[in-house]
């Protein structure tokens, strides 16, 4: 088994998956993932071509849009056992440049949209008594640099939001975990500036980025039953960034 590959084995055989932003990067190699490992996985994302079935377009800003895409597919399968919170924006000014309309915009993908997320989605799991949700938080949920003040406030928020809905929901069967990036090959890092980047990669202890796909297995682990211990975590998946 490749690390970087997963492959096919059916560790999540018969779950119904929902993971937003799920049409590039690190929420699409969960999809895939997924996909590769037996599950149902509804792909949604504010870019996609809805198909009403397995893609469908979501602002997760919006609780209309939201409401209108959990109720198909539990119309359609009666249960969604995996909710990933995925999606995700970010800027680089610092606080003083940074404007309001920004700063809501990304607070409103990266916080509410998470809110929003196990809002809609834990009634259905609460009535068939399991379901596990994974937020995708961020190592600089955890940790700060220079600039990026909106994202880190909001990866930061997330990781309140997971350890909160893990104990409130833990007698009820559902789990709640975070999973927290480093820095991944995906569109949006490669587009960020490229002194950034060697930054980060260069205070990796692993000397380089990941894939998506490495992000992928964690979300694997923690939907499957094989976690099914396992609630309130923060999973890095950073090559060793948090652990210096």
């Amino acid at each position: 088994m490749g690390a970087t590959e997963p492959v096919g084995g059916g560790r999540l055989s018969g779950k119904v998956a929902l993971v937003t932003g799920g049409h590039q990067g690190i929420g699409k190699g969960i999809v895939d993932g997924f996909r590769d490992q037996g599950a149902l996985v509804v792909c949604a994302d504010v870019q996609c071509e809805d198909d009403g079935e397995t893609s469908r377009r979501l602002d997760v800003t919006d609780e209309e849009s939201w409401n209108a895409v959990v109720s198909s597919i539990l119309e359609r399968h009666r249960r969604i056992d995996v909710l990933v919170n995925n999606a995700g924006i970010g800027a680089y000014a610092p606080l003083h440049e940074l404007t309001r309309e920004e700063w809501d915009r990304i607070v409103g993908v990266n916080q509410l949209g998470t809110y929003l997320g196990i809002k809609t989605v834990v009634p259905s799991m609460l009535s068939h008594g399991l379901g596990s949700i994974i937020n995708i938080s961020s190592i600089f949920g955890s940790r700060a640099v220079a600039g990026i003040a909106a994202y880190h406030a909001s990866k930061a928020a997330v990781i309140g939001i997971t350890r909160n809905a893990a104990v409130t929901y833990a007698t009820a069967g559902i789990r709640v975990n975070a999973i927290l990036p480093g820095w991944i090959d995906t569109p949006a890092h490669q587009n960020q500036p490229k002194d950034l980047t060697r930054q980060f990669i260069g205070d990796t202890p692993m000397g380089r980025g990941g894939q998506p796909a490495d992000v992928a297995w964690a979300a694997v682990y923690l939907a499957a039953d094989e976690s099914q211990y396992v609630t309130g975590v923060e999973l890095p998946v950073d090559g060793g960034y948090l652990a210096r």
